[in-house]
C-alpha cells in the first residue's frame, strides 16, 4: 500500500515537471485558443473601412435632382446650290426649279448642373452653340426657358440662367483631390431617354492634346458617357460635382469606356468669371511656341527638352514690348517651371490681363529674366 501510494506520488511529481518545462521552455506546443483567434481575424477584416458601400443611392438622390435635361432647337436656312444658278441649268430647268432658300428645323439635347439658386446652369458650350431657343426639363418635372448668360468656347463650357423658385443645386467637390481609381457617377439624358446614371471610376487624370479643346485637362472614366450626356454631372461617391462630362471616344458612336470631363475646378473659374462679367478674360503673351524635342534640346545646347520654343512673336503684342524673340526658349513662368506647350498654356492663360509677371528664357545659351505685362487672350469666335 504504501510503496503503490509512493509510485503514484513520483509519477506526479514527474508529470508536474514535465509541464514546468514545456510551458517554461516551449510556449509554442500549447495551444491557445486557436480556432478563436482565426474567427476573430475573419471578423475584422469583414468589418474593415475599405470595404464599399452596398449601394449608392445616397449620392445620387443628392446630387439627381439639381440635374437638369436641355432641348435646344435650332433654325437652319438652306441655301440654293450654286449649280442651279447656272444660267445653262435655269434655261433647261428653270421651270422646275425651286429658288427660294429652304428653312428647317434641327433639334438637339444635352444635360446640365443647376449650380446656383438663383438659376444658374453649367454645361457644355457645344450643346447650346447656335440654338435659338434652350428648353430646360427639371429633375421634378418642371420645365422653363433658358437664356444664355455667357460662354468659354475654348473650354467647352456655357452658363445658361432660368427663372424658377426652389431649385435644387449641387454641391461642388474638388478635381484636384481627385485619385485613379476613385468610384464616379455620371447622370445625364442619354439619347434622350430620361436621366441616367452610370457608373465607374477615374480611369486617369490630367488628359490633354486630344483635340477637344484649347484649354484641356480632362478626367478620364469608364462611366458609360453616350450622345445626350453631355453637359451632365460626373459626381464623387458622396454626391458631389467633380467634373462635367464633355467627350467620348469612340468609333461606334456609343460608349466604349472611355469619357472624359472637365474638372470642376476649371469649370469654376470660368463659371465664376461669366456670372461676374459675361465673357472669361485670360492672359496671353503674343507669342506662338512648340515643342523641345530631344534634337532641338540638343542643336540649342539644352541640358533636357523642357520649356518651349518661340516660334514667332506678334508684333507689339505683349512678348514683342518686352524683348522676347523668336528662337527665345521659355523655360519659366512665374516661378512654374515650363515643362511643356501645354503647361505653358495653362499658366499664361491662369495670370490676369493688365499683371505683371516674371519670365526665364534662355538666348544662345544665356539665362535672362525679364517681366512682362500680361494682354487680354483675344475671344475665340464661338
Amino acid at each position: 500500500m504504501l510503496k503503490d501510494l509512493a509510485n503514484l506520488t513520483r509519477i506526479l511529481i514527474v508529470g508536474l515537471a514535465i509541464a514546468f518545462v514545456v510551458q517554461i521552455f516551449y510556449p509554442e506546443l500549447i495551444n491557445h485558443n486557436k480556432v478563436v483567434e482565426f474567427i476573430n481575424s475573419g471578423s475584422t477584416t469583414l468589418n474593415s473601412r475599405d470595404s464599399g458601400p452596398v449601394s449608392y443611392a445616397d449620392a445620387v438622390d443628392k446630387a439627381a435632382p439639381a440635374v437638369v435635361n436641355i432641348f435646344t432647337k435650332k433654325h437652319i436656312t438652306q441655301a440654293v446650290p450654286s449649280i442651279f444658278k447656272d444660267p445653262l441649268v435655269q434655261r433647261f430647268l428653270g421651270d422646275y426649279l425651286d429658288l427660294q432658300p429652304r428653312e428647317r428645323e434641327e433639334r438637339s439635347l444635352g444635360s446640365g448642373v443647376l449650380v446656383s439658386h438663383q438659376g444658374h446652369i453649367l454645361t457644355n458650350n457645344h450643346v447650346i452653340d447656335g440654338a435659338d431657343t434652350i428648353e430646360i426639363a427639371l429633375h421634378d418635372g418642371r420645365t422653363a426657358t433658358a437664356t444664355v448668360q455667357g460662354t468659354d468656347p475654348e473650354a467647352d463650357l456655357a452658363v445658361l440662367k432660368i427663372n424658377l423658385p426652389n431649385l435644387p443645386i449641387i454641391q461642388l467637390g474638388d478635381s484636384k483631390a481627385l485619385r485613379i481609381g476613385d468610384v464616379v457617377l455620371a447622370i445625364g439624358n442619354p439619347f434622350g431617354v430620361g436621366q441616367t446614371v452610370t457608373l465607374g471610376i477615374v480611369s486617369a487624370t490630367g488628359r490633354s492634346e486630344l483635340g477637344i479643346n484649347t484649354f484641356e485637362n480632362f478626367i478620364q472614366t469608364d462611366a458609360a458617357i453616350n450622345p445626350g450626356n453631355s453637359g451632365g454631372a460626373l459626381i464623387t461617391a458622396n454626391g458631389a460635382l467633380i467634373g462635367v462630362n464633355t467627350a467620348i471616344f469612340s468609333k461606334s458612336g456609343g460608349s466604349q469606356g472611355i469619357g472624359f470631363a472637365i474638372p470642376v475646378n476649371l469649370a469654376k473659374s470660368s463659371m465664376k468669371q461669366i456670372v461676374e462679367t459675361g465673357h472669361v478674360s485670360r492672359g496671353w503673351l503674343g507669342i506662338e511656341i512648340q515643342e523641345v524635342t530631344p534634337d532641338l534640346a540638343e542643336s540649342f545646347g539644352l541640358e533636357n527638352s523642357n520649356g518651349v520654343i518661340i516660334a514667332g512673336v506678334l508684333t507689339g503684342g505683349p512678348a514683342d514690348k518686352a524683348g522676347i524673340k523668336a528662337g527665345d526658349i521659355l523655360i519659366n513662368f512665374n516661378s512654374q517651371p515650363i515643362t511643356n506647350p501645354v503647361s505653358a498654356l495653362n499658366l499664361i492663360s491662369q495670370s490676369a490681363p493688365n499683371h505683371k509677371q516674371q519670365i526665364v528664357t534662355i538666348r544662345a545659351g544665356k539665362r535672362r529674366e525679364s517681366m512682362i505685362q500680361i494682354g487680354e487672350r483675344p475671344q475665340r469666335d464661338k
